[in-house]
């Protein structure tokens, strides 16, 4: 066979979800050097593979990406529900300032298996206290993701967590992206504008404009942060960041819930990446989310991380139809206020966009091989009239069979292949023993 028509990974009878969410059917997909080599119709095709992937019951679809998710909560899981907030300055923060390299290194192991396990195959991290840990596991894993340092020089933070200077936070952040290669990226970041100094806030999106790295920071998720921020600027979040000069580097903002129209103007302006967090934000409040789109805003998901009911962006997807429905369609008897395609590209090119990574999102000639199998086979999903909506309405995490990143597999047949999901397991209970505030923290 000619060297032509040699790829690394070959999908044959595929059915896969083009760019605009249908269905092509009869195709077989040439993965080469990470990325889509060809795809054609499998009656003309000429290719060979060592690794040939088929089902006809198979759906392939693009690689879901987290565009936030908090690796160093992972071991908070259950912890977070009926809680008051703030949250994440009574619970999250306190918490995290306790863990050290050994379970930082487990927290992001289970991450890793949760994520290739539902379907998720990049994410955009909040940061923490070791990057570098974090970076070596979802290397091994062979995920795509954008890392982070948890920046935060508050008086009021914890010791373990607070910067000691302006200048360390931004020489930490350097340092971090220095150790990172490969499919993962640096982002640099701060907690959020309200809990940081201003010093802090106009040091770290300077560097990220200078070292060309995009910056990422909470915004928008409480309406009292907001108001905080009113009450010491005069002008709401996004529209002092834009007066200051403080958004020519890409940003990535994660919730954004309570916008004015000036600053859903200034997102377009910008082209800041909106990622929502159904599940976390409901309990906060609704995002505009249909004005961030008609505005041309990159909207992705996000999960929050695993302390808020897990990383399965699948689930995500119909949480937030649901949320939509109600809140912004029900007043206006649009009950189709949040269309199907539109969740699904949501979480797959809106995650692309907030990931940062340049063709991701779509199966294409050219684009890198970030896929997906879905078994629609399953008996919540068949016989179906509309595969792509009973996608949204009733598939889950579980029923991802193949998972790949940059041409490689992850999971085969719900089989990891690059992470000991036993192992994990037993070490993760023995964590729990050795160090029992883990469980019965408060």
């Amino acid at each position: 066979m000619p060297n032509d028509f040699r790829c690394d990974l070959l999908l044959t009878g595929a059915r896969y979800l083009s760019s605009d969410m249908a269905v092509v059917s009869g195709k077989a997909i040439a993965v080469k050097d990470g990325k889509i080599l060809d795809i054609v119709d499998q009656d003309k095709c000429a290719y060979q593979a060592e690794t040939v992937l088929s089902g006809s019951r198979l759906l392939w679809m693009p690689g879901l990406v987290d565009g936030h998710l908090h690796t160093s909560q992972q071991l908070l899981r259950g912890r977070l529900l009926d809680e008051k907030p703030v949250i994440w300055k009574r619970v999250n923060v306190p918490f995290e300032s306790r863990l050290d390299e050994e379970s930082s290194r487990l927290s992001a192991q289970l991450a890793a298996i949760e994520m290739i396990s539902c379907g998720t195959t990049g994410f955009v991290d909040a940061g923490g206290k070791y990057p570098e840990v974090y970076a070596g596991v979802y290397q091994a894993a062979g995920l795509r993701g954008r890392l982070s340092v948890m920046t935060n020089d508050n008086p009021f933070c914890p010791e373990s967590l607070r910067a000691p200077s302006v200048p360390a936070a931004v020489d930490r952040l350097r340092a971090m992206k220095s150790a990172l290669t490969g499919l993962l990226k640096p982002i640099y970041s701060v907690t959020t504008p309200t809990a940081v100094s201003e010093e802090l806030l106009r040091a770290v999106f300077q560097a990220a404009e200078e070292d060309g790295v995009p910056v990422e920071t909470h915004m928008n998720e409480y309406a009292s942060e907001v108001t905080d921020f009113l009450e010491r600027y005069g002008e709401r979040p996004f529209v002092w960041l834009e007066r200051e000069g403080l958004l020519p580097a890409p940003m990535t903002a994660p919730h954004c819930i309570f916008l004015s129209q000036e600053e859903i103007a200034v997102l377009a302006r910008r082209q800041v990446r909106a990622v929502h967090c159904p599940f976390s934000n409901c309990g906060k409040g609704v995002p505009p989310t249909p004005q961030l789109l008609a505005a041309g805003v990159p909207v992705g998901l996000g999960t929050d991380g695993s302390a808020h009911g897990g990383l399965d962006l699948f689930r995500e997807m119909r949480l937030f139809r649901g949320v939509m429905n109600a809140t912004r369609g029900v007043g206006t008897a649009d009950s189709c206020i949040m269309p199907t395609e539109t969740l699904l590209k949501m979480a797959t090119q809106g995650g692309a966009a907030a990931l940062m990574e340049p063709g991701l999102g779509v199966i294409e000639q050219g684009a890198p091989a970030d896929l997906i199998a879905v078994d629609t086979g399953a008996p919540h999903l068949w016989p179906t009239q509309n595969l792509v909506h009973t996608l949204v309405e009733s598939a889950s995490g579980a029923d991802v069979r193949h998972s790949i990143v940059n041409g490689k597999l992850l999971m085969r047949d719900r089989e990891l292949l690059t992470i000991d999901r036993e192992r994990v397991r037993r070490e993760a209970e023995a964590l729990f023993e050795k160090q029992p505030w883990l469980q019965s923290w408060k």
